[in-house]
């Protein structure tokens, strides 16, 4: 059965649910009556600290079938998966992503091949057609972009090969390019960084943002979450500055060192990424500023970045959590085995501030 691709986007109400509530997701399955739909919990045993809490779909919300996608039945355990990952292994999120992978398909006693396209958009195209060739049954794939992935749909359908998404999407048609996308609510992930910077600047003077990666949902949406909530809370608040530094420290670091310069008066800087936080705090050193003088709110809950909030360089972290394998293995048995499961499934991130941080960091990964 093929499938096209390049459709619009299908809006769907998501399933949301805390950091790796992996184990408990066969509790969010769709095909439960209304009356456990309105609102029953499960619980499971934690990954790294997280409160395992399932929120299950309300009624009329989207879900995907092996048949309904044109896949054939395959038991979990002798099947062999295929993982993509987009960026080099150097940022601990995609190292505790990767881990978290093979870690799962280890418990479960599954064949996983592992590709990394290190941070190169062609060479995650043909890591993901070598998988294919290599007889991958069911893909994970964590995208570099959203857009450009014709090729990989159309030779995945041609060969009935189910695919998931994990943490970023990919633009094309839930339920027929792809089965489902599991990921943080990016675009809230940027209101409550501009909560936090509201927060630690008073609501007041100029701010920078340091964006991630062109080309994909996350930039977008982090970038989107944030000035809207600036816009509706603190008119005083004013971004004055946005450069990409693509997700990474060093360029990170580049790019405030040029922002120290051009606007010797800002206030408060946003980095879409712990690293690229960490380069801002390296460059604010190495330009004679002391912690505090710019405040500083990063996304993700890396180790390094929640200790940069104890000792007084970031003012706030907002957690993306990187350990979906549970959850995407989960969602993978549930799929071979005939059941519904949600098209989107949202997890509740955790924050870091000077309130907890010190407490809380063996939660950071």
């Amino acid at each position: 059965m093929q499938r096209t691709t390049h459709r619009p986007h299908l809006h769907v109400r998501p399933v949301v649910v805390t950091l790796a509530a992996a184990v408990a997701l066969t509790a969010t399955a769709c095909s439960k009556s209304e009356d456990d739909a309105s609102g029953n919990q499960s619980s499971a045993s934690a990954v790294a600290g997280a409160e395992q809490k399932v929120v299950t779909p309300k009624p009329g919300s989207k879900s995907c079938t092996i048949d309904a996608y044109g896949a054939e039945k395959i038991d979990l355990k002798d099947a062999t998966v295929g993982f993509s990952q987009s960026e080099k292994e150097a940022n601990p999120f995609r190292i505790a992503e990767t881990q978290s992978i093979k870690d799962e398909a280890a418990k479960r006693g599954v064949k996983l091949l592992t590709a990394n396209a290190q941070s190169q958009f062609s060479k995650q195209i043909s890591d993901v057609q070598d998988l294919l060739a290599k007889g991958a049954d069911l893909l994970v794939i964590a995208p570099l972009n959203s857009d450009g992935w014709d090729p990989v749909l159309q030779a995945a359908a041609a060969k009935k090969v189910p695919i998931i998404t994990i943490d970023r999407k990919i633009n094309a048609t839930a339920c027929k390019d792809y089965v489902s996308f599991i990921a943080s609510d990016f675009v809230e992930q940027g209101r409550r960084a501009a909560d936090q910077m509201i927060e630690a600047t008073g609501g007041k003077g100029e701010v920078a943002i340091l964006l991630g990666s062109a080309g994909n949902n996350v930039t977008t949406e982090r970038t989107q979450g944030f000035k809207e909530r600036i816009a509706e809370k603190a008119p005083g608040l004013k971004v004055v500055f946005e450069q990409t530094g693509d997700f990474a420290r060093e360029k990170g670091q580049q790019v405030t060192e040029q922002l120290i310069q051009s606007k010797p008066g800002i206030k408060g800087i946003y980095a879409e990424n712990d690293e690229m936080g960490l380069g801002a705090v390296a460059a604010l050193k190495g330009a004679g500023k002391k912690a505090g003088d710019v405040k500083i709110v990063t996304v993700d809950g890396t180790r390094s970045a929640v200790q940069g909030i104890v000792d007084g360089w970031i003012s706030g972290v907002i957690e993306s959590n990187p350990r979906f394998g549970p959850l995407a293995f989960q969602t993978l048995e549930q799929f071979t085995k005939g059941q519904e499961v949600p098209q989107e499934i949202v997890i509740q991130d955790n924050a870091y501030n000077t309130g907890n941080a010190e407490q809380d960091i063996n939660k950071a990964y």
